[in-house]
Formats: C-alpha cells, structure tokens, sequence
C-alpha cells in the first residue's frame, strides 16, 4: 500500500511539474544595437518587467548585437516564429506596409513631440493595425531619434555639401531618394557591416542618430559630424501574431503595457542623453557642425514628398502634417 501511495504521490508531483512547464511561455527578442545602446536598455526593461508581473510564467531572452541575423533576418525571423519579438529600425518594415514609409519622409516630424502624436495616436494605430495580416503585432515605435549625417570630407552646411559623397543608406526609400537628389551616391549597407565598410572607404559618409552613431563607435572612422536632423527615425517593437495571440487576454494586457512603458522610458533616456553624446563624440576628437541651412534642405528634398504621394496618395501625408 505505502509503495503504491508513494507511486501516485511521485505521479502527481511529476505531472504538476509537466502543466508548470507546459504553463511557462519563453520569448526570444532580438536587435542590431550593441548592448551599450539605448535598444538593449528597453529590451532589458521589458525583460525584468514582464518576468516580475507574470511571477516567472513569462520569460524573456535577450539577443542583441544581431546575433539572430541582420534586420531582414530578424523581421523574417519574427514573421515565421523563429524569434518572437523583434525590434528594428522601422523602415526595415516599410516593404510589408507601404503605408509606414510616410513616417521616413525627410522632415516630415519638426519635433519629437509631432513625431510621437502621430506614432502613438490613431495614424500610428491605424498603421499597426496593417502589419497584422503580415504576422506581426505591433507593440510600439521607440526611439532612434532624428538623423544626421557624417563624413569624412567636410561640415555639411548646404546640400550642395552633400554633392559627390558616397552615402551609406538603409533600405528606406524616401532617405535613398534624398540622398540621390542631393547628388550623392547611395549604397545600401547592413548597419552591422557599416564600420568596416567606412574604415575601408567602400563608403565617406553615413547619417544615424546621434545614439548609434555612439554606440557603434562611428567617431572612430569619422571626422564630421554635421546636425541636419532630416529625418526622424522611428524603431519598431512588434511581435509575432500567433506567439501574441497564443497568451491569455490578461497576458497580452500586461505586454502592451510593459512595452508602452517601455518606449516612454526610451524616448525619455535619448532625449536627455543626447547632448551628452555629442559631446563625447567631441571629446573623442568628432569636429561637430551646427550651423546647417535646414531650410534650403527641406526646399531641395520636397520632391521625395512628391513622390510617396505619387505612388501612395497625399491621404497619409496630409493627415500627418494637418496634426
């Protein structure tokens, strides 16, 4: 009797040990950034936060650095299941939703908190809402923050300046077009391969907010760092759809939560640490240029506007500058 007692006790142990198993949900989230970036401070606060509040029902591991692949890996990564939550620049994203490449127009966004109504209020939603069919949820847009260009040859003052540089240029249409416009030389390059790629002169000039430009030690392989601000440049957090449908509705409550949360705190950390890192840049011996002619550069890249809405619709643009 007491070894078919002990038998039923080990056989109940055992099985509530499986549904605890079975009851832990892991996610795997993945970025470019280097973990001295403001990318890994997210993700490491949505790690803590989501592991706390579920009591450990939820894990969540960390892979940044691209670790898991370059942008587009992760985003197909993301889309098939593979990794669970990606964050990644939003215009690696802009082929599945069309739509999102009116957020990369240069000078669309004059101010962070323009930039952020849109993101955060109904247009930034009614956006988000376009990835679902493509097997993402969208959790939020943190910050890259406003872009600006560096090289080798000079301060850019005027976009003449720009004339004759070979740029490396991400994947985004309108930044591709600018640059093409300005007279430069676009070449897409993975931001991964970009340092190696500037040391070797594949490429003089690139543009990045000021965060990246730190955390990948750009200052090394360039001497001018020039404020054109042209572009706002938006990251995005989403998650796979059926990872995301697959928690219980309190679950998903508690990831949206944590990951708004989330992007305050990141946008609030790049606002106040930016002009810390451009004097750091300075320090480490980055010539940094001020005095840009930002209005004869929002006059000469008016026809990249003018073609997002040729082959998209002014609806968008209209809504986002009307804010």
């Amino acid at each position: 009797m007491k070894t078919l007692i002990r038998t039923t006790c080990m056989a109940a142990i055992m099985s509530v040990a499986a549904l605890s198993a079975q009851a832990q949900t892991s996610l795997r989230l993945a970025h470019a950034a280097p973990e001295s970036d403001l990318q890994q401070t997210l993700a490491t606060y949505f790690k803590e936060q989501i592991e706390e509040r579920s009591e450990g029902e939820i894990t969540v591991t960390i892979f940044p650095q691209g670790q898991l692949g370059n942008d587009a890996a992760m985003v197909d990564g993301t889309r098939s299941g593979i990794i669970d939550i990606v964050m990644t620049g939003l215009n690696n994203l802009t082929g599945l939703v069309p739509d999102a490449g009116a957020f990369e127009l240069p000078f669309i966004f004059p101010t962070r908190a323009d930039a952020y109504a849109v993101l955060d209020g109904e247009i930034g939603q009614g956006i988000s809402a376009q990835f679902e069919p493509e097997g993402l949820k969208m959790l939020g847009y943190p910050e890259n923050g406003y872009r600006n260009m560096t090289n080798n040859r000079g301060p850019i003052v005027e976009p003449a300046d720009v004339s004759g540089l070979q740029m490396r240029v991400n994947n985004s249409r309108a930044l591709s077009d600018m640059f093409q416009l300005l007279g430069a030389t676009p070449q897409q390059i993975p931001v991964a391969e970009l340092y190696t790629a500037l040391e070797t002169g594949v490429v003089d000039a690139q543009d990045h907010p000021i965060g990246i430009v730190q955390s990948f030690k750009f200052d090394e392989v360039q001497d001018y760092l020039s404020m054109t601000q042209h572009a706002y440049s938006a990251l995005a957090l989403a998650m796979n759809m059926d990872k995301f449908e697959g928690l219980d509705e309190e679950q998903q409550a508690m990831v949206l939560e944590v990951a708004a949360e989330a992007v305050a705190m990141q946008r609030e950390l790049a606002q106040e640490r930016e002009d810390e890192m451009i004097a750091d840049l300075e320090s480490k011996g980055m010539q940094v240029n001020r005095d840009v002619n930002a209005e004869a550069f929002q006059e000469a890249v008016r026809p990249v506007w003018d073609s997002f809405v040729e082959q998209n619709g002014d609806a968008l643009v209209n809504a986002i500058t009307a804010q």
